[in-house]
Parts: structure tokens; C-alpha cells; sequence
């Protein structure tokens, strides 16, 4: 393991993302509440856990693929074991947020590395995610500067039905890598002028990337990357649109670590395909501390935080509520 030295008031990351300017380092509110002996300790870093835990999560990929395909002749069997295997593509999100924060792995190449083919999977390009990312951790529900706020939350029901059927993330999606691919985003506060080449050749490598997939299938008339990639991760979009969207939503509207971010108690399978993501509150208010480590950042925290749901369906049953309140 590699142990690092944390300032509390630097908490965007690892060393190296948080050495950049651009990354944010604001001494937020809440985090004051671990010494700096317990942020080291919980900071240390793992390739060998990072490892396994990837190896672990593409083995669920590869064994929801075979059950697809056991069943592909049977309709009523199939559907749900696509939308299986579309949530174990859509929740590779979750090592692709990881690797932007430097903290599953504890060589810098290799975060980046994974970050960038597991944000392929899923339509993001992990380089510019890093930029856009920091600066939600730097403005986390600030309506004016947090980037995630661009697309508003949804004041009334049709607006939070539209957000969990993936329209608005699709299209967001494909307007974000158009912008990469012609460096178009020099406008975006969160993206330094030195960062926009970087960015750039990263997404042409990118949709190269989906060309080469795309002409492959072609000249092998095979159906494959839509049958096991693409549909699959469109219709299970909706459960990973309702994890994000209860990382914030109905959580206080100001820079307050404690009450800003929700945490989940999610399901032992959930927590594992989302990198112990539900244990949001934990990750926000010391962004270094890796994944492995959230669990027991949670038992030290749990009764400090505001905004904790024991489901994600009881985390959207309150959404909702709040949504008709003030409709």
C-alpha cells in the first residue's frame, strides 16, 4: 500500500490531481471532523485491491454476458438478464470516477489507464471528466458553478421521469464528446487552456475507438456490440440514473460536506458494481480516501452526517415527496 500525507483542505484527490491548480483545494465545511492520523490512514492506496476488485467486476460483466446468451431463446428470461448485464457495463461509471480521483490504484499511470477504458465503456471520456468532476467537488450544489447543476434538477414529475429514463444523459452525452473532438470547450471554466489538446486527443482516440468497433461489426455482419454492449446499457440506464441522481437531490443547497450528499445503504451487490459509490457523503468530504476504505470512513462519520437513505428506493420515495411539496 502507498500512504500519503493529507491536508484536510486538500481533498479533490490523489497528490498529483490535487498539485493542480485548476483541481480546487476549498477547506469545506465538515472537514474538520477526521484528524490528519485517520485521513492518512484511510488514504493509503492499493494496486492489489484495486486489482481484484476490477478483476471482480469484470467477472460479473463476463457471467451476466453467459447468462444472456443461455437464454437468448427465451424472451421472458432474456430481457431481465440484458438488463443485468446493462447495469454491470453501466456501473463501470463507478472505477472511471474512481481513477479520475487517483485513489483505486496506487500507480498514477495505472488509475489512469483504467479510467480511460472504463469510461469508454460507458460514453465518457475520462479526461475531461477529471476537469468537470473537480470542479463539482470544488462547487457541490452550487446552482451558479457546479457543473452536474447545468441540467437542473427536476422540480416536478414529468422533469424526474425524463431524468430517469436517460434522454437527457444521452443527449448530454453526445454533445459533450462532440465538443472534446473539436476542442470546443475552451469556454467551459472548469477546462484550462493547457488542458483543451490533452482533452482533445484523448476523444479522437476515443470515437477511433467506436469507429473501429463499428466498422469490425460491419465486416463481420455481427450484431454482437449492440446485443451485449449497447442495448443492454440503455435499458439498464435507469437504475444508474437513479443512483446519481440521489447522490444530491433533496440534500441541503450549500457547501456543508455534511449535509450537501447523501449517503445510501445500498445492497451488498450495489455497493460492489458502484465501488462503494453509495457512501457518498464519506467520498465527498475526503475525496482521497479510496474505495476500500469508504466502509470504515462511514463508521466514523455515520453520525456526524445529515443525509443518509437505508435504499435507493427509500432515498426516491423522499425525492418524490419533495418534488410534490414544491411542484
Amino acid at each position: 500500500m502507498t500512504k500519503v500525507q493529507i491536508d484536510p483542505d486538500m481533498q479533490s484527490g490523489d497528490a498529483d490531481v490535487i498539485a493542480e491548480p485548476d483541481m480546487g483545494t476549498l477547506a469545506l465545511p465538515g472537514r474538520h471532523v477526521l484528524d490528519r492520523e485517520t485521513l492518512a490512514d484511510l488514504s493509503q492506496k492499493s494496486d492489489a485491491a484495486g486489482l481484484k476488485h476490477l478483476a471482480g467486476h469484470v467477472a460479473a460483466i463476463l457471467a451476466a454476458g453467459m447468462l444472456v446468451n443461455a437464454v437468448a431463446d427465451i424472451l421472458w428470461l432474456r430481457i431481465p438478464a440484458m438488463v443485468l448485464l446493462g447495469f454491470t457495463l453501466t456501473t463501470l461509471f463507478a472505477p472511471m470516477h474512481e481513477c479520475v480521483h487517483g485513489t483505486p490504484f496506487a500507480r498514477r499511470r495505472l488509475n489512469r489507464v483504467v479510467g480511460w477504458i472504463t469510461g469508454a465503456a460507458v460514453g465518457w471520456n475520462s479526461t475531461y471528466y477529471r476537469r468537470f468532476h473537480a470542479w463539482h467537488h470544488r462547487y457541490t450544489q452550487d446552482p451558479d458553478n457546479d457543473p452536474e447543476l447545468i441540467v437542473p434538477k427536476p422540480t416536478n414529475m414529468w422533469e424526474y421521469i425524463k431524468r430517469l429514463s436517460g434522454l437527457l444523459y444521452y443527449r448530454a452525452q453526445m454533445k459533450d464528446l462532440w465538443r472534446c473532438v473539436t476542442g470546443r470547450i475552451g469556454h467551459l471554466p472548469y477546462i484550462p487552456e493547457r488542458g483543451i489538446a490533452e482533452i482533445q486527443r484523448s476523444a479522437l482516440l476515443q470515437v477511433g475507438l467506436y469507429a473501429v468497433i463499428a466498422a469490425v461489426s460491419l465486416a463481420l455482419q455481427s450484431w454482437g456490440a449492440v446485443l451485449y454492449w449497447i442495448l443492454p446499457m440503455m435499458m439498464a440506464q435507469p437504475f444508474m440514473r437513479m443512483i446519481l441522481l440521489a447522490e444530491h437531490t433533496g440534500c441541503s443547497e450549500d457547501r456543508d460536506g455534511l449535509t450537501n450528499t447523501r449517503t445510501t445503504m445500498a445492497s451488498m451487490p450495489v455497493r460492489f458494481l458502484m465501488w462503494n459509490m453509495p457512501f457518498h457523503a464519506e467520498h465527498h468530504l475526503y475525496p482521497s480516501t479510496p474505495f476500500h476504505a469508504l466502509p470504515r470512513a462511514h463508521t466514523l462519520l455515520r453520525d456526524r452526517l445529515a443525509c443518509i437513505s437505508e435504499s435507493y428506493p427509500a432515498a426516491h420515495k423522499d425525492i418524490q415527496a419533495d418534488i410534490r411539496r414544491t411542484a
